[in-house]
């Protein structure tokens, strides 16, 4: 449990940075902004890398049982999360105009998801912390929403995203099993 734990502490200590106020001195001790995304992003792969290990390893130990008939909810909340991740690394659309910050929103959603159908206190800190780091997240990036930036091609966009994400959805729900050990097949 030391090694997810330690996963992440890394992977969430750079992604805090600018709520805790401290991204300006990161970025000022350093030589170039080049070498702070450097930093950031291998401190951060090393989190994730710490965090997959971790998991795999991490007893367990259940903290509440999921009630097993309702575990279908799980798979509805989970449609939206890759059109939602697509918007976010995406040009911009009438989704990222009006969520905001769509790829925080998908991690919300994707992290409530497995709490739902996770009860193991492994599963509880990785996807409670992601949980709690993305409102966290999006209440502290929250900005007014200006309707005047609206344009008929950010609709194609979010036609593109909705098409892309959901052949990502039925990808990962057909090879869930394969990817990570637990398939997703209902009874």
């Amino acid at each position: 449990m030391v090694i997810l734990v330690t996963g992440l502490i890394l992977f969430f200590a750079p992604h805090s940075l600018r709520e805790f106020g401290l991204r300006d001195g990161a970025l000022g001790r350093l030589p170039s902004e080049a070498a702070y995304k450097g930093a950031f992003s291998l401190v951060s792969l090393l989190g994730l890398g710490l965090m997959i290990w971790g998991k795999s390893l991490a007893p367990f130990i259940m903290v509440w049982e999921p009630v097993f008939e309702l575990r279908w909810i799980s798979l509805y909340v989970m449609m939206p999360v890759f059109c939602l991740i697509m918007a976010g690394v995406g040009q911009q659309s009438l989704t990222r105009m009006v969520t905001r910050h769509p790829m925080l929103t998908g991690v919300f959603l994707w992290a409530v998801a497995h709490l739902w159908v996770n009860g193991d206190l492994a599963s509880m800190l990785l996807f409670g912390s992601f949980a709690l780091w993305s409102a966290v997240k999006i209440f502290s990036l929250w900005e007014p929403l200006d309707s005047r930036q609206f344009r008929k091609s950010m609709l194609m966009q979010d036609f593109l995203y909705l098409v892309t994400g959901s052949m990502l959805y039925f990808a990962v729900f057909i090879f869930h099993g394969d990817l990570f050990g637990v398939g997703l097949v209902l009874e």
